[in-house]
């Protein structure tokens, strides 16, 4: 535990200075650097550490061509330009693994029997786990831009054929060509989005 607030540039980094690029500048991303990536990713929070998200790191040509054909045409371009597009997905069998992940509760998969909760739980925790990987991409000095637009049952069977996994969304990573960019858009403020109670 910290009492240490992140300093003004770090906090720019992660949020205040940090967009999302459409235009990628011509870098690779190294698979070392693509495991760090999700090092610093799975040590974000989940639900019982359910950790159910399934990440594939699309960046090489072949990989690329086996997702082209599942892209939107608004998404394409810029999927195929950027270094790495990682598919956020999250698998349905999360539970099989709790025996591993959340060892001192012998009866935690028994949680997540009924497909609802089982489904709930696999959505809701692989979309925070794909948000921890846009602030780790972010804090190792990458820009991110995450997105739908594609084809979720054409993207599975490509990719997860045979399994339970299921893709949730995509996340282009590299470095953005800040050039590209014009003014951020509007966010809305605490009073149209937030309360006390």
């Amino acid at each position: 535990m910290t009492d240490t607030a992140l300093n003004d540039a770090a906090i720019d980094q992660l949020f205040r200075e940090a967009r999302t690029y459409n235009v990628w500048r011509p870098e690779t991303l190294s698979v070392a650097e693509m495991r760090e990536l999700y090092a610093l990713a799975k040590l974000g929070p989940t639900s019982g550490n359910c950790s159910p998200a399934r990440f594939v790191f699309v960046h090489s040509g072949e990989g690329k061509k086996r997702l082209s054909p599942h892209l939107s045409r608004g998404n394409h371009d810029k999927t195929m330009a950027a270094p790495v597009c990682v598919i956020v997905a999250y698998d349905l069998d999360f539970a099989d693994r709790l025996a591993e992940l959340f060892p001192h509760n012998p009866g935690a998969a028994s949680w997540y029997a009924d497909p609802v909760v089982q489904h709930d739980t696999a959505l809701r925790n692989s979309s925070l786990q794909g948000a921890y990987l846009i602030m780790a991409a972010r804090a190792l000095g990458y820009d991110c831009g995450p997105m739908s637009g594609f084809n979720n049952d054409g993207v599975d069977a490509e990719f997860f054929a045979g399994t339970r996994v299921k893709s949730n969304f995509l996340i282009n990573i590299g470095r953005g060509d800040s050039s590209s960019l014009g003014p951020r858009l509007p966010r809305l403020s605490f009073e149209d989005a937030a309360s006390f109670a």
